[in-house]
C-alpha cells in the first residue's frame, strides 16, 4: 500500500487541490482572499487565482505528515525571510488569519479534527481521502516511470 509519504509532495498537493476545488463545498476562498497577502514577509498577494485550494491541500498534507500540529508551527513553516532595507533579512512567520480560516474550513468539511493540547490532526475521512488520492497518483507514476513499480508495497 502506497502512502502520502511515498509520492512527490508537489504532485499530491496538486491533485488534492483539484479534488478540494471540485468536490468539497465547505472549502472555498473567502471574499478577502483575492487581495490578502499570506504574511508580512511577502510584498504582493498570490498571483495564482486558485492559491487558496493549493494552500488548503498543502496544510492538509502537512497535518498528515507532521500532525498533530498547531497554528503557530504552521505559521513558522509557511513563513519566510523578511527584508529590512539595508540590514540582513530575518525570519518572519506567515499570517495567522489565512491558516486559521483554512483549518476551520477543513474541520467543517470533516477532514481534520482538534487534538486539544496539541493542535489539529487528520480525521478518518481525511486519512481515507489522502489514501485514495495517493493510490491513484501512485498508479499514474508507475505508468509514467515503470521502474517505480518495484517500490509499491503490497502489490
Amino acid at each position: 500500500m502506497i502512502t502520502p509519504y511515498d509520492v512527490p509532495a508537489s504532485r499530491l498537493i496538486e491533485k488534492l487541490a483539484k479534488y478540494l476545488r471540485e468536490n468539497v463545498d465547505k472549502v472555498a476562498p473567502p471574499a478577502w482572499a483575492s487581495v490578502a497577502k499570506t504574511g508580512s514577509h511577502v510584498e504582493k498577494q498570490p498571483q495564482d487565482p486558485d492559491w487558496w485550494y493549493t494552500r488548503c491541500a498543502s496544510i492538509l498534507r502537512k497535518i498528515y505528515v507532521h500532525g498533530p500540529i498547531g497554528i503557530e508551527r504552521l505559521r513558522a513553516d509557511y513563513g519566510g525571510a523578511k527584508s529590512y532595507r539595508g540590514t540582513p533579512k530575518h525570519a518572519a512567520k506567515a499570517g495567522g488569519s489565512v491558516i486559521r480560516k483554512i483549518l476551520q474550513q477543513l474541520e467543517a468539511a470533516g477532514l481534520i479534527e482538534a487534538s486539544k493540547p496539541k493542535g489539529r490532526k487528520v480525521s478518518k475521512e481525511g486519512r481515507k481521502l489522502l489514501q485514495e488520492l495517493t493510490e491513484s497518483l501512485g498508479k499514474e507514476l508507475v505508468k509514467e516511470l515503470p521502474e517505480l513499480g518495484k517500490y509499491q508495497k503490497g502489490d
